[in-house]
C-alpha cells in the first residue's frame, strides 16, 4: 500500500493557547513530562496536517491539566481554555475538533463545565487526565457524578497521561513522558475497571493515548483478578472484556511491539490515528504513522480504518463531506 492515507482524522493532537501557557508561567510551570511546552498556533498545526495528509485534528489540553490546587482557579482555566477551543472550530470548522478539559477533581465544576462545554459548544466530548494533584486516579468513586453525565450523554473521553504524585522522577533522572506516562494510562485502565466504571457507564466512549500505555501487555496479568471478590462484584465481565471494549491510539506507538501488543487486543475497529504533535515533533509523528503502515499485523483496510473511519464513526461530525 501507499505509505500515507489521505485524510486521516487526528484523536490525539494538542493545543497550547497562550492563555493557558501563561497563566501556568505564572505558578512556575512551563513544560509537562520533562519537556518543556512547545510552541502552537492553529496555522502552524494546520502546515504539519497538510504535511501529513490529516484532514482533521481534534485538540486537548495535555499534561498537566487545569488544577493545581485551587477549584475556583482550575474551573476558570478550564473555561478559559474550552471556550477558546470553541473558537479555533468556529475559525476553521473543516480542520478541527476538540475535547473539553475539565478541572477535576473539582467535581461540582466538572460538571458544570462539562454541560456547557458540551452542549453549549458543541465541543466533541472530553480530555481526562489519567490521575490528578491530589493523588486520585480516574476510577475513584468521588468522581461518579461526572462518569454518570458522561454515560448519559454518551460522551467521548479522551484519557492522557500525567505524572502521578510521588513518581521517583528525580531518584530515575528519566524524562517522565517516556516512562511515567505509559504506567500512569495503565493505572488509570486498571482503576477504571477494578472500581466498576466500565461496568456502570457503559456508554462512555474512553480512547485510550499510547496504545493503552502497558495495559496490552498486563491484560492477561489483570485477568488473574477476574476471580476477587471485588472483581465479581465490579467487573463481572472480567478484564479483558472491559479492555477490548476500549479505543486505543497510535501516538508514540507505531513500533512492531506496541503494535503487536495492541493487535493482539482489540481488533483494528478499536484504534485510532493520534500524532502527539506538537508534543512529538512532525518527525516524530511522521515516523510513528509510518510504522503503522508498514506494521505486518494490519491489512490495508485496517490501516484506513485506524487512520479515518473509526474516528468518523465517533464523531460523525469530522467525517462529513466538508471535513473531508
Amino acid at each position: 500500500m501507499s505509505p500515507s492515507i489521505p485524510g486521516k482524522i487526528d484523536v490525539h493532537q494538542h493545543l497550547l493557547p497562550q492563555l493557558y501557557v501563561d497563566d501556568l508561567a505564572k505558578i512556575g510551570v512551563h513544560g509537562a513530562g520533562g519537556v518543556e511546552f512547545p510552541k502552537w498556533a492553529p496555522a502552524a498545526a494546520i502546515d504539519m496536517m497538510d504535511a501529513q495528509d490529516i484532514a482533521t485534528g481534534v485538540l486537548s489540553i495535555s499534561t498537566p491539566g487545569v488544577h493545581f490546587g485551587d477549584d475556583n482557579a482550575a474551573a476558570s482555566l478550564a473555561r478559559a481554555c474550552n471556550e477558546y477551543s470553541a473558537g479555533v472550530i468556529q475559525s476553521q470548522p473543516n480542520r478541527f475538533g476538540a475535547f473539553a478539559i475539565l478541572p477535576l477533581p473539582f467535581v461540582d465544576g466538572s460538571l458544570k463545565e462539562a454541560e456547557y462545554a458540551i452542549d453549549e459548544l458543541r465541543l466533541d466530548g472530553v480530555v481526562l487526565m489519567s490521575s490528578h494533584p491530589d493523588g486520585s486516579y480516574l476510577g475513584d468513586p468521588a468522581f461518579d457524578a461526572v462518569m454518570a453525565l458522561l454515560n448519559e450523554k454518551s460522551a467521548v473521553a479522551f484519557v492522557h497521561p500525567t505524572v502521578p504524585v510521588g513518581a521517583p522522577v528525580e531518584s530515575l533522572d528519566i524524562p517522565p513522558f517516556a516512562t511515567e506516562f505509559v504506567f500512569d494510562t495503565s493505572r488509570a485502565i486498571a482503576n477504571l475497571i477494578w472500581q466498576g466504571v466500565a461496568e456502570r457507564y457503559p456508554d462512555i466512549r474512553f480512547i485510550f493515548s499510547h496504545a493503552g500505555g502497558t495495559a496490552p501487555y498486563l491484560a492477561g496479568r489483570w485477568a488473574l483478578l477476574d476471580g476477587s471478590p471485588q472483581a465479581q462484584e465490579n467487573a463481572p465481565k472480567g478484564f479483558l472484556h472491559y479492555l477490548r471494549n476500549f479505543f486505543y491510539d497510535t501516538a508514540l506507538s507505531g513500533s512492531t511491539p506496541a503494535l503487536s501488543a495492541l493487535t493482539k487486543l482489540v481488533p483494528a475497529e478499536q484504534i485510532l490515528f493520534g500524532s502527539d504533535y506538537p508534543f512529538a515533533p512532525p518527525p516524530v509523528s511522521k515516523a510513528a504513522w509510518a510504522g503503522v503502515t508498514t506494521f505486518d499485523g494490519l491489512s490495508e483496510a485496517e490501516r484506513s480504518r485506524i487512520a479515518f473511519t473509526n474516528a468518523a464513526e465517533l464523531f460523525p461530525r469530522l467525517a462529513s463531506a466538508e471535513a473531508r
